[in-house]
């Protein structure tokens, strides 16, 4: 009986110890929040509309603690703290963590513990910096222009541009130089999605990943993102479709094609989009009878077809329209990763992207340059 006792100890001793081995702690330090403040921990996870809730903790005399599955494979997850309306993001591995929590400064909030997180850390602390230079600049560019001292001005103005080409510079650097980290990941899929990064570029990186960061769900998922960017990049053929015209017929690029042909992004209900046309009906005009055509792909929203019919008679807009009334969720803005309206593809006879993004006087001089004056 006895040995049989010490047998059960031992089992209920390793069982537990095993438990904690797959298991890491946040000890978080959260002076100055109320005790019972509750803490919720959760994961962004791939094909989740919504952020996955693991777990949660309570402060209590200004400390809390969570017990979380250790993660092999890198994630992203966060601390939500509803009753300041903040998260504090961090990135969870095999070791323990500590969180650090500022209730009157959430923003200088922090995790510690792994390469990530002090990556992370260190990255906030450099976009502090230049965010404090770029309001000195701006408060100096308003004392200059008070003072009429434009050539003072005119040197500020130059400061920032340089400032922001420093900021996008240490971002890449960040990417290129961290190929193990999740963090740079993340950052890469933000310079994509700022076209900071050519596709081309964002495939070089990509490539220099450790297999581990290279199999994340993130990383296939950028891998998707770069693809479609590459098939709508200037000297690739412009992908083909079809959607729904005004009157509800179907109508494809292929059909809408002339010498030279723009596609036009835009909607009802984008201001910069409705102050472009006049300038894009002017080109149209001049230059239709010499072969330039146009297929506008409205985002316009389901419901909404009045509005975007409406827009077409009330801005003159004489061309070929489109339009699956899917708002953001449009598959053709989706298919040529346009991420904001207006937007413009122009294209050669053979269907060719040629130009992107043209818009006032530069499409008027370079559809000129085509078709002649």
């Amino acid at each position: 009986m006895k040995y049989l006792m010490l047998l059960l100890v031992a089992i209920t001793t390793f069982s537990c110890t095993q438990e904690d081995e797959n298991k890491y702690k946040i000890i978080g330090d959260a002076s100055g929040l109320e005790d019972g403040t509750k803490i919720m921990i959760y994961s962004i996870e791939r094909g989740m509309t919504e952020p996955v809730l693991l777990d949660s903790a309570f402060v209590n005399n200004g400390k809390f603690e969570a017990k979380l599955l250790k993660k092999e494979s890198p994630v992203i997850n966060y601390l939500s703290i509803k009753s300041l309306n903040a998260n504090v993001v961090y990135f969870p591995g095999t070791e323990d963590l500590k969180a650090t929590i500022y209730k009157d400064s959430v923003q200088a909030s922090f995790v510690e513990g792994g390469e990530d997180n002090a990556l992370y850390a260190s990255y906030i602390k450099k976009m502090k910096e230049f965010g404090k230079k770029r309001a000195e600049n701006m408060k100096r560019f308003r004392e200059a222009r008070q003072a009429l001292d434009n050539g003072l001005a005119s040197n500020i103005q130059k400061e920032n541009r340089a400032l922001a080409t420093e900021e996008k510079n240490y971002k890449k650097e960040i990417v290129k130089n961290n190929p193990n980290s999740i963090f740079s990941a993340m950052l890469l899929s933000e310079l994509i999605s700022q076209k900071t990064v050519t596709p081309t570029e964002a495939n070089e990186i990509i490539a220099n990943f450790s297999p581990k960061i290279a199999a994340s769900p993130m990383v296939k998922d950028i891998k998707e993102l770069v693809s479609s960017m590459s098939k709508a990049e200037v000297g690739q053929k412009a992908p083909d479709f079809s959607a729904p015209t005004p009157d509800g017929k179907m109508l494809s690029l292929k059909e809408a094609m002339g010498k030279y042909t723009i596609i036009d992004f835009w909607a009802s209900w984008c201001k910069p989009c409705r102050m472009e046309n006049p300038n894009v009906v002017k080109v149209y005009n001049k230059y239709h009878d010499k072969g330039l055509n146009i297929i506008s792909v409205s985002l316009d929203k389901d419901g909404q077809k009045d509005r975007w019919i409406k827009a077409i008679e009330d801005d003159k807009l004489t061309w070929n329209h489109i339009s699956n009334l899917k708002f953001w969720n449009e598959p053709i803005a989706k298919m040529y990763n346009v991420r904001s309206i207006p937007a413009t593809f122009l294209l050669d006879e053979n269907g060719v992207i040629i130009a992107k993004n043209l818009r006032g006087k530069a499409l008027e001089n370079k559809i000129a340059s085509l078709l002649g004056e």
